[in-house]
C-alpha cells in the first residue's frame, strides 16, 4: 500500500510542478490578463500531451510525464546555475520550453529505437570441434507481442531472420506479454513455421511467457501447442544436439524447480561445444562453473530506459545487462532484444537481433 500512495504523491507534486511553471509562460500570462481560467486550464496542456500516451498504455504515459518532470527540473537547474556564473537573470519560460523541446526529440529518439531492429553480431572462436567451420546462431529476445510488434510485423521480423542465412534460431524467452492477444501469439508462431534453419528453431520460457495475472485470452497451453504446430522444440533443462554443438536451454529462473546450471551439464560431453540459453543474465558464477562455453541472455532489454539498467546491476538484480562479457572461460552474451515489456520507448539502448557466429579454430 505504501508504493502506490508514494507514487501518487511522486505524480501529484510532478503534475503541479509542471503546471504552475507552464503557467509562467508569457503567452498564457497575457491570457490570464484576460481570464485567470482560461490561463489555468492552457497550463494543464503538457499534461495533456502526456495523458493522451494512455490510449497506448498507462506505463507509457508515465514515461513521457516523469521524463518531461525531470528534464524541466533538470533545465531550470542548469539555467539557474548559468545566472549565478553570468550575474544575470534567465529570461521567464526559457527553461520550461527548452525541456519541452528536449522531451520530445529525446522520446522520438527512444521511440525510433524500440520500433526499428537493427542487427548486432559477434563472432565466438573455438578450439572444440564442429561439424562444419562455423554455426551461426540467430537469436530473438522479448518479442512482447503487442508493445511493438504484433502478429503481422512478425512475419516481416522472420523474413529478416531468413536474409540472415541462420543455422539455427533461438528463441531466448518473453515471445509474449501478460496482455498479448491471441491472434497476435497465433500469427507470430505461424511465421516461425517459416523460419529456414537446418538445425532448427528452438525456444526456452521467460518470466512472461507463462502469463503472471491470468487475464489475457489464451494460455501459457495455447502457447505452447502453437510453438510445437509449428516446428518449434521448447528446451526445458533440456540439450539438442545440433551441429556439433550441446544446445541446452534453462527453465526460467521463475520456475522454482530448475535444475542448477552444473546439475545440466553434469552428464554433458565437456569436450564439446556447449551453448546454454538463459532468459535472465543472474546466474554466471553457476554458468561459468558448469562448463558452459556460452551463455545467451536476453530479459534486460539492454536497459530500455536510462538509467534502468545501471541500477538493475547497482541492486544486484543481474549480471550484465548488455553485450559481451566473459568469466574463466565462459562467454557471455546479452541481447537488447526485438521489443520490450509495456514501455514503447528505448532511451538506454536499441532493439536487435542477435547474430552470433561460432567459429571453429585450430
Amino acid at each position: 500500500m505504501v508504493l502506490p500512495v508514494a507514487a501518487l504523491a511522486i505524480f501529484a507534486a510532478g503534475g503541479v510542478y509542471v503546471v504552475v511553471r507552464f503557467h509562467r509562460f508569457e503567452f498564457v500570462r497575457r491570457i490570464g490578463e484576460k481570464s485567470a481560467l482560461l490561463s489555468w486550464l492552457v497550463s494543464l496542456a503538457p499534461l495533456a500531451a502526456a495523458g493522451l500516451f494512455a490510449f497506448i498504455n498507462v506505463t507509457a504515459m508515465a514515461v513521457v510525464f516523469l521524463h518531461l518532470v525531470v528534464f524541466w527540473a533538470l533545465f531550470e537547474l542548469i539555467g539557474w546555475i548559468i545566472c549565478k556564473i553570468r550575474g544575470k537573470s534567465s529570461r521567464r519560460g526559457t527553461a520550461g520550453a527548452a525541456a519541452i523541446a528536449f522531451t520530445v526529440v529525446y522520446l522520438a529518439a527512444g521511440w525510433f529505437f524500440a520500433h526499428h531492429i537493427f542487427v548486432t553480431r559477434y563472432v565466438i572462436e573455438t578450439q572444440k570441434p564442429l561439424e562444419a567451420e562455423s554455426l551461426r546462431v540467430v537469436g530473438v529476445a522479448d518479442a512482447h507481442l503487442g508493445i511493438t510488434l504484433n502478429g503481422d510485423s512478425f512475419g516481416e521480423l522472420t523474413d529478416r531472420i531468413n536474409a540472415l542465412e541462420p543455422d539455427v534460431v533461438v528463441l531466448l524467452g518473453d515471445f509474449v506479454d501478460d496482455d498479448s492477444a491471441r491472434a497476435d501469439m497465433e500469427a507470430a508462431c505461424r511465421h516461425l513455421g517459416e523460419i529456414d534453419a537446418a538445425m532448427g528453431v528452438y525456444f526456452i520460457y521467460g518470466n512472461h511467457d507463462d502469463g503472471y495475472f491470468g487475464y489475457r485470452d489464451f494460455t501459457s497451453a495455447d502457447l505452447r501447442e502453437n510453438l510445437e504446430a509449428n516446428g518449434v522444440t521448447i528446451l526445458e533443462d533440456e540439450t539438442a544436439n545440433i551441429g556439433g554443438i550441446q544446445l541446452t536451454g534453462r527453465r526460467d529462473r521463475s520456475f522454482r524447480d530448475r535444475l542448477t546450471a552444473p546439475e545440466l551439464t553434469e552428464k554433458l560431453d565437456t569436450s564439446r561445444f556447449i551453448l546454454m540459453l538463459d532468459h535472465q543474465p543472474n546466474d554466471y558464477d553457476a554458468e561459468a562453473a558448469s562448463g558452459a562455453d556460452l551463455v545467451l541472455s536476453g530479459h534486460t532489454h539492454g536497459g530500455h530506459i536510462f538509467p534502468a539498467g545501471q541500477l538493475g546491476l547497482l541492486m544486484g538484480a543481474n549480471d550484465a545487462v548488455y553485450g559481451l562479457t566473459r568469466r574463466g572461460s565462459t562467454d557471455f552474451v546479452v541481447t537488447s532484444g526485438v521489443s520490450g515489456w509495456a514501455i514503447p520507448f528505448k532511451t538506454g539502448t536499441i532493439s536487435e537481433l542477435l547474430v552470433v557466429d561460432i567459429v571453429a579454430v585450430k
